[in-house]
């Protein structure tokens, strides 16, 4: 097969010429859609030239929805530029061009005929404000063929059969990161089995594991070599943790705090600061915590109301947090408090390196002025959950961030594109896992003479999830190479993480959905991938607050 040609209704026959040219005038198409639904939302939302919040809250479904129909089309263009890539270097074949076709053919039809925001959401053209004439236009004859034949059930069985033997298609990575991808998935399929067992017994991934990716510089990855890190960029992070994911969220989550830290430390730390942590940081001397989320605030951060008050050369904290991942084995939290009472919302907020021992099992918290308990949670237990409360707990004065009171927020702000890159990218990794899952099930399990995966609705499922899981790994890896390239990817990053959660969600539960009965056993990997996918859509942002902030960029006059 050519790579400018494609299966579409019959393996052998039916092709479709111009697979690339077609899929390019079909992204001009969307483009063309998505700016009219931009102008009709932006109608709806923006007076004198300004985002008005209460209009935006007022139509929040219209203005959510746009940032799903946004990202729908960005993905459209990444896969786009994703098999321009591959075929630039002979890597274009038969299932990277299935994989492009079924792509353009399911969101193509989504555009036009709704996405869903949630099960029980649905967003159509309509729902945005978009003319008529615009709807129609969008449905060109390249926008035809792929719709009505793109993602046909030929297609999907024919992805089925040459995912079969574990190739899911070219990811486009250049040969350092195909040979970091090879070294961390050995390294994931080592410990799937150890992994189900620490989910089982709910208990902490050990030590010697953390020592070992340690060892492997998983929390200085980023981290400038000057500073003890090994100085990779964002995109390296994603393989390195799309990898460990795929073994166990866990796994692919034990550098999200150290990369948290490590960026606020970095771009708003002192030199100081940056000498004496940057390097125990990346050596995994130290593990730190995120200490920002607090019981009746969740993603409302300016009404934080934990305090902190100087006291000679200390800061003096009271107030209670939750939420807090890897809490009791941490040797520092990135504590997040308000310095100034009198300043409401964001700007009385401080960012505080604040220094504890670390807990053992019988005594988690044994730092003076500091108590914790345990929030017993349906997955991603291998770190596990905790509230905080502070009364009286102490923070060297020099340990405030930048040393600059009022700057908390505004820090934190400045690692919310490459927290949600991470998150986006352990959501690639879960989603993958739930994929390879179940599709060894429907290769294993028998029914009615024949394995599963010889039935059509089975190896459907088993085909959408493997490509949709490539858009959103390409979706993830552009956020990234946008980041490496320092230009602003708030929106790209927001979009990455929409999406890839979703997918993870997705995929776990067609999975499970693969092992029938089975896979609501305990025993079986599935279940308990799908407890840990489904915290995805909500930590580093819920997609409500995701769609909200992509939104805002959006609509803004001037911000594209």
């Amino acid at each position: 097969m050519s790579v400018s040609e494609v299966i579409l209704d019959e393996p052998d026959t039916a092709v479709l010429p111009n697979l690339m040219s077609r899929c390019a005038a079909a992204v001009a198409a969307a483009e063309r859609l998505d700016a009219a639904a931009r102008e009709a939302v932006a109608a709806k939302v923006v007076v004198e030239g300004r985002v008005n919040p209460k209009l935006l809250e007022q139509e929040q479904f219209a203005s959510h929805g746009y940032a799903w129909f946004a990202t729908y089309v960005a993905s459209l263009r990444e896969m786009l530029h994703w098999a321009e890539r591959l075929q630039a270097r002979g890597a274009f074949g038969e299932l990277e061009a299935l994989m492009l076709q079924a792509a353009f053919g399911e969101y193509l039809n989504q555009l036009w005929g709704g996405i869903a925001l949630s099960q029980v959401e649905v967003l159509r053209p309509a729902d945005l404000g978009i003319a008529d004439d615009a709807v129609h236009a969008f449905y060109t004859p390249e926008v035809q063929a792929l719709t009505e034949r793109g993602n046909s059930n030929a297609v999907r069985m024919r992805i089925a059969e040459l995912i079969a033997e574990g190739h899911f298609g070219e990811r486009d990575l250049d040969e350092t990161n195909a040979m970091i991808a090879e070294q961390f998935g050995r390294i994931a399929d080592d410990y799937q089995d150890a992994a189900h067992e620490w989910h089982l017994k709910d208990e902490l991934i050990p030590m010697e594991v953390i020592e070992q990716l340690a060892e492997l510089g998983v929390f200085g990855l980023t981290v400038p070599e000057d500073w003890g890190g090994l100085g990779m960029g964002k995109t390296a992070m994603c393989v390195v943790t799309e990898e460990l994911a795929r073994g166990y969220i866990g796994l692919g989550s034990l550098g999200t705090r150290s990369e948290i830290a490590a960026e606020l430390i970095r771009l708003g730390g002192t030199e100081a600061q940056k000498q004496h942590w940057l390097p125990k940081i990346a050596s995994g001397e130290i593990l730190p915590t995120a200490v920002f989320t607090e019981p009746n605030t969740g993603s409302d951060l300016g009404s934080l109301r934990t305090r902190a008050v100087k006291d000679g050369d200390v800061y003096r904290v009271t107030g209670n947090k939750t939420w807090i991942t890897h809490a009791a084995r941490s040797d520092v939290m990135t504590l997040l408090a308000r310095t100034n009472p009198e300043e409401a919302g964001y700007k009385g907020l401080s960012m505080f390196l604040a220094e504890k021992p670390r807990g053992t099992d019988d005594h988690p918290f044994p730092a003076e002025g500091m108590t914790g308990g345990e929030i017993e949670v349906l997955g991603y237990r291998g770190m596990k959950e905790y509230e905080l409360a502070f009364d009286g707990f102490e923070v060297k004065a020099e340990n405030l961030l930048g040393g600059v009171e009022g700057e908390g927020f505004k820090q934190l702000m400045a690692t919310f594109e490459s927290a949600r890159i991470q998150t986006a990218a352990r959501a690639v990794g879960v989603a993958q896992n739930a994929l390879e899952l179940g599709l060894q099930y429907a290769k294993d399990r028998k029914q009615f003479g024949k394995s599963l995966l010889a039935f059509p609705r089975v190896a459907g499922k088993l085909a959408w999830m493997a490509v949709e899981t490539m858009i959103a790994r390409q979706l993830t890896y552009f956020s990234a190479r946008e980041k490496d390239s320092e230009r602003r990817c708030d929106i790209e990053a927001g979009m990455a993480k929409l999406l890839a959660a979703r997918v993870a969600w997705a995929n776990a539960d067609n999975a499970l959905q693969v092992h029938g009965g089975n896979g609501y056993a305990l025993e079986y990997k599935i279940s308990r991938v799908l407890c840990d996918a489904r915290i995805l859509n909500i930590f580093e942002g819920a997609a409500e607050i995701q769609a909200q902030v992509i939104a805002r960029g959006l609509l803004t006059p001037g911000r594209n």
